[in-house]
C-alpha cells in the first residue's frame, strides 16, 4: 500500500532509481567489493577471496537482507551477513577492517554524486529553455513592478535572462560542491584506521579510486556533515529560485493581469465547481514543494552537531532528508521546465497593461528628458510629481497635463512629449543585456 506521495505522485523515474532500496543495497555491496579488492592488492586478504566476494555481490538478494535484519536489528550488518553467506569460505573476509559507516557513508557519496549529476543535467535543460525564451522576447516590452506597483517598463526577455543566469549560478555551485560531497571513507570506528594498520591510507585511497570518489582528508566514525548540509542547502536554494519563477508565473496569470498562462489541456479541468477556471496548478505545485525542500535545511545542519566521534541522531533523519530533497528538487526542476516550455504569452494583455497607467509610469522618463533640456533634476522631479498627482485627481492621462503645463511646454514640444511617453523608447539597454546573456548560453561559468 502506497502512503508517501513520492511513491505515486512526485518524482522522476531516474531520480527514484538512485534512491530505491535495491540501489542502496547495490551501493553498499559495491563498496564492500571495492574494499576486498583493495585489501587483496595490499596483501591483507587472499586475492581469490576478493574475487569470490566480487562475484557474490550479484547473488545477494534484498529479501534475504531484510530477513536477516529482522533478526538482528542492524541494517548494514544484515548486508554483511547476506554477502558472507553468498561468498562461501571467502565470507570470512567480508567487511574486514571496516565499520558500518565506512560502507554507509561511502555508498551515500555515490548516491549523492549521482543525484547531483542528474540535477545538474536538469538545470542545464532549464537554463536552455530560459535562454530560448529570453531570445524570443528580448524586445517584448512589458510592465515592470516594484513593491507590486507598476514601475518603468522592462522586457520579458530581461525576466527570462535574469532567471537563466540564476540557474547558471546554481550549476556553478553544484560543480563546486561535487568535489566536497563525492568523498568516501575507510577509516574505521573513530577515524584512525587502526584495523587496517599501516595500509589504512593506501587501502582507503584505492577503494575510492575504484568507486570514482575521493577519500575524505580526515574523519571520525563518519564523514563530517557540513558537506551534506551544504548540498541540502544548495537544493533548497535551487528550489527557492524555482519558487520565485513560478510565483511570478502565478502572479502574471492572475485574472487582473493575464499576461501569461500555463498551458491548459483540451480536457483539463480547472475546478470541480467552477467550469471557467484555468488555474496555475503546476506552478502552485512547484511553490508548495519548494517549501518542503527548504524545510530540509535545518535537520541537515543539526546533523553536523554529533557527540564526540559520532552518535546516531543523524541516521534516522538522513533516511528522509536525502532522498526526499533530491527527488523533490529534481521533480520541480523538471516541472518548471515543462511549465516554461508550454508558457503562453498573451500579447493583447501585455499591451493593455502598458496603457493601464495612462502614461504615469513614464514620469521618470519625462523628468530625465526635462533635465536633459536644461531644467534642474530636483525641480523636474517636483514638477512631474505634482503633475502626476494632478493627473490622478482629474482622472486624465499624464500626456494631457503635460501638454497643458506652460513650464513643460517651454522645454518639450508635443512630438517630444509623445516620444518620451512611448514605452519602447525607455527600455535602456535591455535588449543588449539579453543579447549578451543569450550570446554566452554555451558558457557554463557562473557569474
Amino acid at each position: 500500500m502506497s502512503i508517501h506521495p513520492i511513491e505515486f505522485r512526485y518524482g522522476t523515474p531516474e531520480m527514484k532509481a538512485i534512491w530505491e532500496e535495491t540501489s542502496r543495497l547495490r551501493a553498499y555491496l559495491a563498496v564492500e567489493a571495492a574494499l576486498a579488492a583493495a585489501e587483496a592488492e595490499a596483501g591483507l586478504i587472499p586475492e581469490d577471496a576478493a574475487e569470490r566476494i566480487r562475484q557474490a555481490v550479484d547473488e545477494v538478494e534484498l529479501a534475504r537482507v531484510k530477513e536477516i535484519e529482522a533478526e538482528i536489528d542492524h541494517d548494514l550488518m544484515a548486508v554483511v551477513l547476506a554477502l558472507s553467506e553468498c561468498a562461501g569460505d571467502a565470507g570470512r573476509w567480508v567487511h574486514f577492517g571496516a565499520t558500518s559507516y565506512d560502507i554507509v557513508d561511502t555508498a551515500l557519496a555515490i548516491m549523492l554524486r549521482d543525484s547531483l549529476d542528474l540535477i545538474t543535467t536538469r538545470l542545464r535543460e532549464l537554463e536552455r529553455t530560459l535562454l530560448d525564451l529570453a531570445e524570443g522576447t528580448k524586445d517584448l516590452v512589458c510592465v515592470a513592478r516594484t513593491h507590486g506597483q507598476i514601475a518603468v517598463p522592462t522586457t520579458y526577455g530581461m525576466r527570462f535572462a535574469l532567471w537563466a543566469m540564476e540557474v547558471r549560478r546554481h550549476i556553478g555551485r553544484l560543480g563546486e560542491i561535487r568535489g566536497r560531497i563525492a568523498v568516501g571513507k575507510m577509516s574505521g570506528a573513530v577515524g584512525t584506521g587502526a584495523p587496517l594498520g599501516a595500509h589504512a591510507i593506501e587501502i582507503e585511497q584505492r577503494v575510492m579510486e575504484i568507486l570514482g570518489l575521493k577519500p575524505a582528508e580526515i574523519t571520525n566514525q563518519v564523514i563530517q556533515r557540513d558537506r551534506h548540509a551544504e548540498f541540502v542547502f544548495a537544493l533548497a536554494s535551487i528550489a527557492t529560485t524555482l519558487d520565485k519563477i513560478c510565483t511570478t508565473v502565478r502572479n502574471l496569470q492572475r485574472s487582473e493581469i493575464g499576461e501569461v498562462s500555463e498551458a491548459f489541456g483540451e480536457r483539463q479541468v480547472g475546478s470541480s465547481t467552477m467550469p471557467h477556471k484555468r488555474n496555475p496548478i503546476k506552478s502552485e505545485q512547484v511553490c508548495g514543494l519548494a517549501r518542503i525542500v527548504r524545510g530540509m535545511v535545518e535537520p541537515a545542519l543539526l546533523n553536523n552537531t554529533l557527540w564526540e566521534e559520532r552518535d546516531l541522531t543523524n541516521s534516522s533523519s538522513e533516511r528522509v532528508i536525502f532522498p526526499e530533497s533530491c527527488i523533490l528538487t529534481d521533480h520541480i526542476i523538471v516541472l518548471t521546465t515543462r511549465i516554461l516550455k508550454g508558457l503562453v504569452l498573451h500579447h493583447d494583455r501585455i499591451k493593455a497593461n502598458l496603457k493601464l497607467m495612462q502614461g504615469l509610469d513614464m514620469a521618470e522618463a519625462v523628468m530625465i528628458e526635462l533635465t536633459r533640456k536644461g531644467m534642474s533634476r530636483q525641480r523636474a522631479h517636483e514638477l512631474i510629481r505634482e503633475l502626476s498627482m494632478e493627473a490622478v485627481e482629474r482622472g486624465v492621462g499624464l500626456r494631457d497635463v503635460l501638454l497643458e503645463n506652460i513650464i513643460v511646454r517651454e522645454y518639450l514640444s508635443e512630438d517630444e512629449i509623445d516620444r518620451v511617453l512611448d514605452h519602447r523608447n525607455y527600455i535602456g539597454v535591455a535588449v543588449d543585456r539579453v543579447r549578451r546573456v543569450v550570446g554566452g548560453k554555451d558558457n557554463n561559468k557562473c557569474s
